[in-house]
């Protein structure tokens, strides 16, 4: 009797493919061993690459298609969906093309703007901010975005250097307006979120928005010939001293507004925002992002730490932006039950530290951290697409190609690039901190800044590695490790990061040496456990005879600075040490911190609950290392 076998046969295979079976398995055992990020790195290039080849693509047709043209599109084509959600009210796509239409027409009869102009934008999180934005937008203006949390000098400065024909107050701002007007040129326009107006010569936007009609002004106004033409100005800090207004282009918007979705972020996500709109985070990655999808977001005011997680289960948010510190925040916000139960599945940002990275995703879930490299104004960026824990973002040799950078070698003390004898800077090994900068060519432009060309040519290196090249200075150090991951390390000059803001030392110093009993003031960033950044500090010499005025101090800062520029400690010093070209000494500062056991002058810290400087005792310094002293 025959067996099973032998009336049907099993095929045998060709020789050939047992090897090439064994041949597969190496090579896929020698590519996890020898390039373990090779197929997470190919597909963030192809995406890079498809997004790339789409502008091009449109190029060559003659067609320039902005982040406005693609939310019209969408207006027209998903109506109903929701675009953003403020406060439990839902404005749809609809709604948000409408009123800023109905905006554009206030202006276009009330105004005469050209395409062009700038107007400037003094407004807190709310969806007019968005509604006035896109409205000015479909003129052809130049919408510069206003840091709400500057005032007087800084504000007055950031108003002049942008050289608005007309200012928007939000509703919430009139107490600022009310410090600046005085002083505001007088060729400025300014225009209030209200429908009655107590201060003269200042128009209403409110009532004049319910009498406009909805209809679109002529698309001729905000057509667009060159992706490299200004849209935006938003304000960074500088180590000037003042806000420099960084000009944005349609490309540069165009480039952040795919953020979201080169990490995976699709149109069924719902993207939570508690940043402030002035911040390039919110309103290119995250407003821009959401455009970019097709998705909806949901708005906050403020950022709430005792909100933030009911907030996302409420709206079903998938999607959360965040800088180091609001990561912080939330980890340090009392354990409750049921903190993984939500749908956030991406966290899109940059700032966080390793532990605190590493807590917040033992305590809330199995989000995956987006960290992601850039500044407002330049022209590089990173992304850590692939999770590595602290790290910015990774590159190779085809990311260069595309984006070309450098880690050069920078001296501390003289605070400028080490160039060796023939001239040239020096790029550093691998694992040691170096400058970051980035080529400036036709396909990675550095637009600079509005109203002041030497600034713009202060960010810049020429003649760095040979004869007629060009280089944006990022003011960034940082360090690149054997396996290509980068990592952020310091900043350079005389500015460092609290709160998630770029605080500029000589802006601070400028506001106390107001002061009548000062005689000179040196600001700088110090560390403190546990906290993202470096917070403020100064050391203070007196004039001849004269006495400490704590009270007088702390009204002035409160007064002049942003919250998160007033120094947290000052420091008292008989002599101000100089460097050997006749600067101030930091770095033997710096190195000592805030630490009475070990500093012999007096120190002060700015208690806020109790509104005022008081001495910085040793128990009150244990308080602050312990957390205990909230900041």
């Amino acid at each position: 009797m025959r067996g099973w076998d032998d009336l049907y046969p099993l095929p045998v295979p060709p020789s050939w493919v047992p090897g090439a079976a064994v041949g597969i398995l190496s090579l896929h055992f020698i590519q996890k061993l020898l390039f373990p990020y090779f197929w997470a790195d190919l597909r963030y290039l192809l995406k890079v690459f498809t997004y790339g080849l789409r502008m091009e693509m449109f190029r060559l047709q003659g067609r320039v298609v902005t982040v406005l043209d693609k939310f019209v599109r969408l207006a027209e084509k998903q109506p109903h969906k929701p675009f953003i959600i403020y406060e439990g009210t839902i404005h749809s796509y609809r709604d948000v093309d409408r009123r800023s239409n109905r905006i554009a027409q206030v202006f276009l009869q009330h105004e005469a703007l050209k395409k062009g102009d700038t107007v400037a934008l003094l407004m807190g999180n709310e969806p007019d901010f968005i509604h006035v934005w896109f409205g000015l937008a479909k003129l052809g203006c130049v919408v510069a975005f206003l840091n709400f949390n500057v005032r007087f000098t800084s504000l007055l400065h950031c108003v002049c250097s942008c050289e608005p024909k007309i200012l928007v107050v939000g509703a919430d701002l009139l107490g600022t307006l009310e410090e600046i007007l005085p002083k505001l040129q007088k060729d400025v326009s300014v225009w209030i979120m209200a429908k009655d107006s107590g201060f003269p010569g200042v128009h209403t936007l409110l009532d004049k928005i319910e009498a406009a009609s909805e209809e679109p002004v002529p698309v001729n106004r905000c057509s667009v010939n060159n992706l490299k033409s200004a849209v935006l100005y938003i304000f960074t800090s500088g180590t000037t001293g003042l806000p420099k207004a960084a000009v944005i282009s349609h490309l540069q918007i165009l480039k952040g507004a795919a953020g979201l979705w080169a990490f995976g972020a699709t149109s069924e996500d719902i993207i939570y925002i508690t940043l402030p709109l002035y911040h390039s985070a919110a309103s290119l990655l995250g407003i821009g992002g959401c455009i970019e999808l097709g998705a909806t977001c949901v708005l906050k005011k403020k950022f709430s730490a005792s909100q933030f997680w009911s907030d996302c289960r409420r709206y079903n948010v998938t999607v959360i932006q965040y800088i180091g510190e609001l990561c912080r925040y939330l980890c340090n916000q009392p354990v409750k039950e049921g903190e993984k139960n939500h749908k956030v599945r991406l966290a899109v940002g940059n700032g966080v530290r390793n532990d605190v990275w590493r807590e917040f995703l033992d305590r809330f879930g199995a989000v995956k951290i987006c960290e992601f490299y850039g500044a407002t104004e330049g022209n590089i960026c990173f992304m850590n697409h692939t999770g590595k824990i602290g790290s910015v973002g990774r590159t190779n040799f085809f990311y260069k190609l595309f984006f070309p950078f450098d880690l050069i070698k920078y001296d501390f003390q003289k605070d400028e690039p080490i160039r060796n004898k023939h001239g040239w800077c020096e790029k550093v090994k691998k694992g040691e901190a170096g400058l970051l900068i980035s080529k400036v060519n036709a396909k990675n432009p550095f637009f600079g800044y509005a109203g002041n060309k030497r600034h713009t040519e202060k960010k810049l290196l020429c003649e760095v590695f040979k004869k007629g090249d060009l280089y944006f200075n990022t003011g960034d150090l940082m360090v690149q490790d054997h396996d290509n991951f980068l990592y952020f390390w310091d900043r350079t000059g005389d500015t460092f990061r609290w709160k998630g803001e770029n605080v500029a030392t000589t802006e601070v110093s400028d506001v106390i040496v107001m002061l009548d009993f000062i005689q000179e003031a040196n600001v700088y960033g110090v560390s403190v456990p546990d906290h993202e950044g470096k917070a403020g500090m100064a050391s203070l010499i007196l004039k001849h005879n004269a006495s400490l005025d704590l009270e007088q101090m702390y009204k002035q800062v409160v007064t002049y600075l942003p919250s998160y520029a007033c120094p947290l400690f000052l420091r008292v010093q008989e002599k101000m040490e100089m460097t050997g070209t006749f600067k101030q000494q930091k770095f033997r500062l710096v190195d000592e911190g805030f630490n009475p056991s070990s500093i012999t002058d007096p120190l002060y810290f700015l208690d806020n609950s109790k509104k005022a400087y008081v001495s910085l005792t040793k128990e009150l310094h244990e308080m602050i290392l312990s957390g205990k002293m909230k900041l």
